[in-house]
């Protein structure tokens, strides 16, 4: 599983939601994007460590 790809989904999630700071989905979404572009490096390897575990084993099958 790529950041990059877990990126493009919550920023599709984030574009698909009004633009609306009262808003706590938009709120979350909005901060969780920023947040984990800014640290995607440290993402990643998170995203590895659950790789190693599994996690994705159903996603990547789909595919």
């Amino acid at each position: 599983m790529k950041a990059e790809t877990m990126l493009a989904e919550l920023n599709r999630l984030r574009k698909d939601l009004d633009e609306d700071p009262a808003d706590l989905e938009w709120l979350a979404l909005q901060h969780a994007f920023i947040f984990i572009s800014y640290k995607t490096g440290e993402f990643q390897k998170y995203l590895d460590e659950e790789a190693r575990k599994g996690t994705f084993e159903e996603f990547e099958k789909s595919r």
